[in-house]
């Protein structure tokens, strides 16, 4: 019987029916299907309402299960069957949106019947429009992970890798409500910001420099990070940044108060005192605008825009300085050779280029809020930072998993679905968020596949940063002096060697702020020195460990004269990493820490944000904007984590603005078409739908 023509089934009639909703294909209907595809709807129909039955067809809501089972019969991952009124896309044919088609991709059947056949199937003329009457809570039981033959695992991201980029999103969506897993190759988390221990000692990976660790203003991304996941950790304030050691002896250190720090400054370049407070001076008025807004995703239209009405002097700010870098502000305050370099030398720090490469916006970021905020080191270590992350996410209810080597994102219909292990498990989500490199995940996790034409574009404006050289050693105490800084940065051969393999030295002793980070009597000296991965392959393995004594030896020799005497003779453990270590351990195609510019760059125009041009899949870390530094990888992964919520429905979206903004941004971002629908019914599904009762169908719920 026609539903225009009967009553509608009492609640007792509909526990014993099962409902067919019919599928589509270019407009042909019958009383089977329109269409093709033919998915079936089983359980009990709930009513809208007491007042209101489930044969309103245009309340039919469309279904998707995520990990639940009905019954006895499990679901899987996002079983939808498609039903609701039918819309015209634009009056003509054409694809349908996923944003309103969403069909499963997994092929699970029961018996004969396949439940969500054929992946995001795209028909030729109709989008459907469905609201609520079934809602999974009234129909369906958690089922663990479940899943039918895929891991039993569906997630809505799945981020590869821990990296303080990765946590970060993944933390922030977790608390959002999302289901995240997170996939890290090594034993722990933290990647370079990650940690080892060795004979009593505690070493860093990474720099022991924090940024964004303080308890004020909106900048302080780790602090935010860890503080939404309920973590709170104990610091040490550093009283300076960095000593540098400089050519025709220029000593200059960054205390962490920025009077004395311009007072220091000026004394060593007295004629340029209006130079520096100008040039310090905008810098200050980057960092203010942005300490001043609320930071999430610049892909994000409603809250781009919102931000602009209620700060729109601060938003103009940044829009000035985006184009812009650092040398050449510095450049119209400034005209001594050495004192540039020196700015050469603080852009060096941040992002291993020098000032005229370096954004000024992200200059701006490390260079004052050492200031606001100050340095701050965490006790036990800076890996205690993504420890403390992790544990977050778990306590929000999802999971990380070490051991996990990621070799390759899975693909269907374009879209990336989910990840393969190098031990052959799969994982599937509604999104993938890689913390790799861009050169990892587009030239490794998806080889085989075309490249985008965005990432050709990005790595033809950027190349790989080389990688370090890194010497963990414990020493004895007494070698040091009593007013040792804890960082130290040392270029004493010319300021041409800036730039250069194992031309400048960085150098932090974390144990002069945590003494607990190393045995009683000892101190931890942690240098590391730019090194190309080149000079170390092809090396046989007796040649390369001499080749790494010999290097390191010239290293150490160098701190010796300059800063320590005697350094050698104190030396109880010592262990030396090359590029190849970085590579191997953090998962870096050639160890790189990065992105640099192969040209002079227009600021941060050009550096990719967190969507790429693969549906579903994202980056975040340091080849997304806005680029190095751990303060800069942590607001990648807040810009991300607002992204993929706005794309799960986690956080409000406008499809009319996404597209704007898409096309303002259109030298950043990839271009998706995104077509409004109009909202004309065609076909009156009542003439043509009819109720069944088969007894092939059955009752699960029953």
């Amino acid at each position: 019987m026609s539903l225009s023509s009967s009553p509608s089934p009492s609640i007792s009639e509909l526990s014993s029916t099962s409902y067919k909703p019919c599928s589509f294909n270019s407009g042909f209907a019958d009383s089977q299907c329109f269409g093709h595809r033919n998915t079936v709807q089983f359980g009990t129909c709930i009513p809208r309402s007491q007042n209101q039955s489930f044969l309103s067809f245009e309340h039919i809501k469309t279904f998707a299960f995520n990990d639940y089972k009905l019954s006895n019969m499990e679901l899987g991952l996002n079983t939808v069957s498609q039903v609701g009124k039918f819309r015209l896309r634009n009056g003509k044919a054409g694809l349908l949106s996923r944003d309103l088609l969403k069909t499963s991709n997994f092929g699970y059947k029961l018996g004969s019947v396949k439940l969500g056949y054929e992946a995001y199937k795209r028909n030729r003329d109709f989008v459907l429009m469905s609201r609520s009457v079934l809602t999974a809570n009234n129909m369906v039981e958690t089922e663990g992970n479940g899943g039918v033959g895929r891991e039993k695992s569906y997630y809505d991201a799945i981020v590869i890798g821990s990296g303080i980029g990765g946590l970060v999103a993944a933390t922030q969506l977790a608390v959002k409500g999302a289901r995240v897993l997170a996939l890290e190759k090594y034993v722990i988390p933290g990647g370079s910001s990650g940690y080892y221990q060795r004979d009593g000692y505690t070493f860093d990976v990474g720099s022991s420099v924090m940024f964004g660790f303080s308890d004020k203003g909106n900048l302080n991304l780790i602090t935010q990070a860890l503080a939404a996941v309920g973590c709170e950790m104990e610091v040490i304030p550093d009283p300076t940044t960095v000593h540098f050691h400089l050519p025709n002896d220029l000593s200059v250190r960054v205390h962490r108060e920025y009077s004395e720090f311009i007072a220091e400054l000026t004394s060593k370049f007295p004629h340029e005192k209006e130079g520096i407070l100008a040039f310090y001076g905008e810098c200050w008025k980057i960092f203010n605008a942005l300490n001043s807004l609320e930071l999430k995703s610049l892909e994000e239209p409603i809250y781009l825009f919102g931000q602009f009405f209620q700060k729109p002097l601060e938003c103009l700010t940044l829009a000035y300085y985006l184009p812009q870098n650092a040398g050449d502000i510095a450049r119209k305050f400034i005209k001594d050779p050495q004192l540039l370099s020196f700015i050469d030398a603080e852009c060096f720090i941040v992002s291993t280029v020098n000032a005229l490469q370096t954004p000024m916006i992200n200059a701006s970021m490390v260079l004052c809020d050492r200031h606001f905020g100050g340095i701050n080191y965490p006790v036990g270590g800076v890996g205690e930072i993504a420890k403390s992350l992790a544990k977050g996410l778990v306590d929000q209810g999802s999971e990380i998993l070490y051991k996990a080597n990621v070799t390759s994102i899975i693909l269907e219909h374009g879209k990336a679905v989910g990840v393969r292990l190098s031990d052959g498990r799969q994982f599937f989500a509604k999104t993938i968020i890689s913390n790799a490199t861009r050169w990892d995940t587009f030239g490794k996790l998806l080889k085989g596949e075309k490249l985008p034409k965005e990432e050709e574009n990005f790595q033809k404006a950027y190349v790989k940063a080389p990688s370090f050289l890194s010497i963990h050693m414990g020493v004895k105490a007494e070698v040091l002096p009593p007013d040792t800084d804890c960082h130290h940065f040392l270029l004493e051969d010319g300021w041409t060697r800036l730039e250069k393999p194992y031309g400048s030295i960085f150098l932090s002793i974390p144990t002069l702020l945590d003494s607990s980070l190393a045995p009683e009597g000892r101190h931890i000296l942690h240098i590391f020195t730019t090194s190309s991965i080149e000079d170390w392959e092809g090396l046989p393995r007796k040649d390369y460990d001499a080749k790494k004594e010999r290097v390191a030896d010239e290293i150490i020799s160098r701190l010796e004269k300059k800063l320590f005497p005697g350094l050698k003779e104190s030396i109880v453990f010592k262990e030396i990493g090359t590029p190849k270590t970085h590579r191997r351990y953090l998962a870096r195609d050639k160890g790189t820490y990065g992105p640099m510019p192969r040209n002079t760059p227009k600021g941060l125009l050009g550096m990719p944000f967190n969507t790429t041009a693969i549906d579903g899949l994202y980056c975040v870390g340091d080849s997304c904007f806005p680029g190095q530094g751990v303060i800069a990888v942590a607001f990648s992964g807040v810009m991300c984590s607002h992204r993929v919520a706005a794309d799960i429905g986690l956080e409000k979206k406008s499809p009319i603005l996404d597209t704007a903004l898409l096309r303002l941004l259109g030298c950043w971002l990839r271009f998706r078409i995104i077509v409004i629908i109009r909202r004309q019914p065609v076909i009156d599904a009542k003439e043509n739908i009819e109720w069944f009762h088969d007894i092939s169908c059955v009752d699960f719920l029953a």
